[in-house]
């Protein structure tokens, strides 16, 4: 039998989504208190993999039970053993055929950039810029970047046998923080946060706005500048195609 859990967790407290053998990471937890609770090794799969740092307000793993499980139980349960920094809000029985990766419809991540005065309580949440930048600037680099293309040059990841994404960018300010919004079916690792990189480059004089379509092109992680900090993202939603 196949369940689904879904899990919100602050960023900060973990080496990452994605279990490592010496540190604390997300997967890992869950993992260790299934296990516990379950009394049997508990592997998981998950939607998307944050990177340090990364928040996530609607992530999703899936694990297999060979048992029926109260899964209202299992929540109090894990709830009151995970560490503090992870809830988990639901869990459900889903098809076998379902696959918590390849079934997603549509990922949302929002980044969030303090455009005003710097805020030492906000640091660790939102990414404390503290410059004001440009809309024309900021609009013509969301419909240069929106669409379809091959964004090799935004990863890490040597190892993929396909670099093309076709996301949408859209944002909002309130109250001096710059909310950018990236929508897609799925994205490379670093994508997100050499995208805001890149920006910040672009608004500090450091690259042009024409400069995009030559970091498209030629397909190169070497084009760009800074990597944008990780505190700052967030996995806002994961919508599937059925579950």
């Amino acid at each position: 039998m196949k369940y689904l859990i879904n899990l919100s967790y602050n960023g900060n407290h973990f080496y990452g989504y994605q279990i490592q053998k010496k540190e604390l990471t997300v997967e890992g937890e869950i993992e260790r208190c299934l296990s516990k609770i379950l009394n049997i090794s508990i592997n998981t799969i998950a939607s998307s993999r944050t990177d340090r740092y990364v928040h996530a307000l609607d992530q999703y793993c899936t694990f297999e039970y060979e048992k029926p499980i109260n899964t209202k139980k299992l929540i109090k349960s894990l709830n009151s053993i995970v560490d503090d920094n992870i809830y988990i809000k639901k869990i459900k029985k889903v098809n076998d055929s379902f696959n918590v990766r390849y079934d997603v419809k549509k990922k949302t991540y929002i980044y969030k950039i303090n455009i005003g005065m710097y805020n030492p309580i906000d640091k660790d949440y939102v990414y404390q810029y503290c410059k004001k930048i440009d809309k024309n600037v900021l609009n013509t680099f969301i419909a240069k970047i929106s669409g379809e293309h091959n964004f090799k040059s935004f990863t890490s990841d040597n190892d993929n046998s396909n670099y093309i994404r076709d996301i949408k960018i859209s944002y909002r300010i309130s109250k001096n923080i710059l909310y950018l919004k990236f929508e897609s079916s799925g994205f490379l690792r670093y994508m997100i946060r050499n995208i805001v990189g890149l920006l910040i480059d672009i608004n500090n004089g450091k690259k042009e706005l024409e400069d995009i379509d030559d970091i498209f092109k030629n397909q190169n992680r070497t084009l760009l500048g800074m990597c944008a900090p990780g505190n700052g993202l967030y996995l806002e939603k994961i919508e599937f195609n059925k579950d």
